[in-house]
């Protein structure tokens, strides 16, 4: 069956909170993780804190087991906050019921490897917003929902090494001659709160940045018309693309490098090493490159290298 669904299938799977069919266990939505749109922030901007190397992350070793991956194993199951309306990355099938995508494929990997089962995954659906307050409260162990790897997320979250090389492109409609930020002078363009992809749009002032809980939101607002155009990466707005024929990606140069690491307790390196060794093992072994051909080649063409892992922290 083709990947290639409606906006309007999507939306309508994403309201439903019964179980997932890639997981023996519930998917379940957090408070608030709604695809309403809201307002911009107005304030200006802060300086990002900056760190040696953003991407370094903890070099797998033979470490003891530590005390998140015990608790895991004990909860029995590995607890995701991961997205149920971004297509090809982690997206409820209509048919299904599952979320499914390459985000969840590696998170699939990782149960597997605590447990010798890929299915031993609990998803909980939150927002862009939610993936550092859900890791720092306790409410999952992992987040896999296109998260970029940065300094400031370092000082409150763990990251994995990066899985992921992205770039935050526009989405516009099919007979817009537009391809680049500058070219929007006084158009409304969306991105989700809490993303890199907003606070990169918030430093052009050429153009009216526009805020939804999630891209399918600014989908929704693209398709009344509201907004002109949607930013995000070029993961995200080939999902998108997918489901409205009128609109496309523009072909101009990504304008942002948005590296993708799965999301943990900072409070716990072991596990970040153990989840490492798994992403080393699957980008050997051909698991990676089978994901990205599942989900991604279609839209993005051919498979990439795998990005090569930072170490160091």
């Amino acid at each position: 069956m083709s990947r290639r669904i409606t906006i309007a299938a999507l939306l309508a799977g994403a309201l439903l909170l019964a179980g997932c069919g890639s997981s023996e266990y519930e998917a379940t939505p957090l408070p608030g993780a709604t695809a309403s749109p809201s307002p911009a922030p107005s304030s200006a901007p802060t300086a990002a804190p900056t760190c040696a190397n953003e991407l370094a992350s903890y070099a797998p070793a033979n470490e003891p087991e530590g005390a998140q991956l015990a608790k895991i194993r004990k909860q029995g199951r590995l607890i995701a906050g991961v997205s149920a309306d971004t297509l090809l990355l982690g997206a409820r099938n209509p048919v299904s019921n599952a979320i499914e995508g390459f985000d969840i494929d590696m998170l699939h990997m990782v149960a597997d490897a605590i447990f010798g089962d890929p299915n031993k995954l609990e998803l909980k659906v939150i927002t862009s917003a939610q993936r550092i307050p859900a890791l720092t409260d306790g409410t999952v162990d992992i987040v896999a929902r296109n998260m970029t790897i940065n300094c400031a997320r370092w000082q409150q979250i763990a990251f994995s090494a990066e899985y992921y090389h992205s770039g935050q492109k526009l989405l516009v409609s099919s007979k817009s001659p537009e391809t680049t930020l500058d070219q929007l002078s006084g158009k409304r363009v969306c991105a989700p709160n809490a993303s890199t992809s907003l606070e990169k749009l918030k430093q052009f002032t050429k153009v009216v940045p526009v805020a939804a809980d999630t891209h399918t939101g600014c989908l929704v607002m693209f398709q009344q018309g509201k907004v002109y155009a949607i930013t995000g990466d070029d993961t995200v707005l080939a999902g998108l693309a997918a489901q409205d024929p009128y609109a496309k990606v523009t072909t101009a140069p990504a304008f942002t490098a948005e590296p993708y690491g799965l999301g943990m307790p900072k409070n716990d390196p072991n596990f970040v090493r153990f989840v490492n060794k798994v992403l080393e093992d699957a980008k050997a072994d051909g698991r990676w490159k089978a994901a990205y051909d599942r989900w991604l080649a279609e839209a993005l063409g051919p498979a990439p290298a795998p990005p090569r892992p930072v170490y160091g922290r």
